[in-house]
């Protein structure tokens, strides 16, 4: 814990220095129990920011090879990765399958905090499409808070078709919780989906974005 504070706060103080963010709502994130976070998603950084500038931890997926890449450049993202408290997820497996699901229920079981992009994956063209329905079942198998997250301006952290982070001010908006009756695994897909649109309203008040019907499509690089 000692570890994972230590980079939470290194990373907050590298962020608020460079970037100088506009950082909104951080009250409305509960002080104990769980809590389910669900930001759009521009940026390759999304994750480690939000995991950074919360008030509590927030466990968030990422790529299994950040955790088993070769080298002292692999050590140093492992090192990293776990540190945040980042879960490892193979390529190709949607964070809405079965057994990703069923990793962060265990984690709100336990009374800690995790995040899901509703989206599935970053949005390349700003737009916020249609919510995928694995937010919905964790709300309503648990009955945690969602905590709805509107990012503005990460895209600029890593401008298509470069590498590395580049500062830029971006604001982040935390809304108020949304809370939805429990009504454990076993519930119907309409009330899944209901809640999912209703969270996706909400990220929408906050980031400002043009909207999509349609579900984002996952790319190779993502």
């Amino acid at each position: 814990m000692a570890l994972f504070e230590a980079v939470r706060w290194t990373f907050r103080g590298l962020v608020a220095g460079t970037c100088r963010p506009t950082i909104l709502g951080l009250e409305n994130v509960p002080k104990e129990g769980p809590f389910i976070v669900a930001p759009n998603h521009l940026s390759f950084f999304d994750s480690v920011i939000v995991q950074a500038l919360m008030p509590r931890p927030v466990a968030f997926f990422a790529k299994a090879e950040y955790f088993t890449t070769g080298g002292v450049k692999g050590k140093v993202m492992k090192s990293f990765f776990e540190s945040v408290g980042s879960i490892p997820v193979e390529r190709g497996e949607q964070a809405a399958s079965v057994q990703a699901l069923k990793t962060l229920l265990d984690i709100l079981e336990a009374g800690k905090g995790i995040g899901i992009y509703p989206e599935g994956t970053r949005s390349r063209d700003g737009i916020l499409y249609r919510g995928r329905t694995g937010v919905g079942w964790l709300a309503l198998a648990t009955g945690a808070p969602v905590i709805p997250v509107g990012l503005i301006g990460t895209e600029n952290l890593q401008p298509a078709g470069e590498k590395g982070f580049k500062p830029h001010h971006f604001t982040m908006k935390v809304g108020e919780p949304l809370y939805f009756d429990k009504t454990g695994p076993d519930h119907s897909l309409p009330a899944r989906r209901q809640v999912t649109d209703h969270i996706m309203d909400a990220i929408a008040e906050l980031s400002g974005q043009e909207r999509s019907t349609s579900y984002n499509q996952s790319k190779a690089t993502d």
